[in-house]
């Protein structure tokens, strides 16, 4: 089993027991959408299609490649204004740049091989990871940057490959590319919640606004005042 499985099959037991709550509600996702998509990736990965492209054998596996890639558009799409949409674009775009400037260094594609320290892979995954938070900021952002820069980088890469009429075999979405998918996405994540939570703290609290999650306004003993009063008349207006 790849490291990507394993990873995926953690994320779902935090998922359901409720350890990855406060970071679901900033990505506006509930635990059953997460628990939903991170199955969807589980039983994708073992499912390939495989479609004619010249003299490449490419093929696409849904788990690695089409989960992902739909998961990264709902949560654009759900994005509370254009601008973060817009963000999260540019920052997929910035982070699949990112793995091409390392990748000609290292001299391997997106589908991977071993450089001279540490697989690219992994280290696609480091870097887009990291890249991906530093450009999109936000944890729905960053993970759109993360997963998407992985799967730009790969559709470049058959874009080359289909240019060029190179006989080569691309399988888009991979075991290789759903581990660096996967991981990339948790760096991301990881960052902007760990940096994230940290820099609100210092600047004395959270960005308040009227599409942040209510179970967030109120786990941080910040409510507006509709939610005030209505915490009042549930108990004789008593709060102390």
């Amino acid at each position: 089993m790849s490291f990507g499985l394993i990873l995926l099959f953690v994320l779902t037991v935090a998922v359901y027991f409720g350890f990855a709550e406060r970071i679901l509600d900033r990505m506006r996702l509930t635990d059953t959408q997460a628990i939903l998509f991170l199955a969807l990736m589980i039983l994708g990965s073992f499912v390939s299609i495989s479609i004619p492209a010249g003299q490449a054998q490419v093929s696409i596996n849904l788990g690695g490649f089409a989960v992902p890639l739909a998961i990264a558009v709902y949560l654009i799409v759900k994005a509370g204004t254009t601008w973060e949409r817009v963000r999260s674009l540019l920052a997929a775009v910035g982070t699949s740049a990112a793995i091409w400037g390392i990748a000609s260094i290292t001299d391997f594609g997106p589908e991977g091989g071993q450089t001279g320290f540490i697989d690219s892979l992994w280290l696609y995954s480091l870097i887009g990871g990291l890249v991906a938070y530093v450009l999109g900021r936000s944890r729905r952002a960053a993970f759109v940057a993360g997963t998407l820069g992985i799967i730009l980088a790969d559709l470049v890469y058959l874009t080359q490959v289909l240019l060029r009429g190179l006989p080569s075999t691309v399988a888009l979405g991979g075991a290789g590319v759903l581990d660096a998918t996967v991981l990339a996405g948790v760096i991301a994540v990881g960052l902007a919640e760990l940096i994230g939570e940290s820099r609100e703290r210092i600047q004395g609290g959270p960005e308040l606004g009227a599409d942040r999650p209510l179970a967030l306004r109120v786990d941080e003993g910040v409510a507006d005042e509709a939610e005030s009063n209505k915490f009042g008349s549930d108990d004789g207006g008593d709060r102390s």
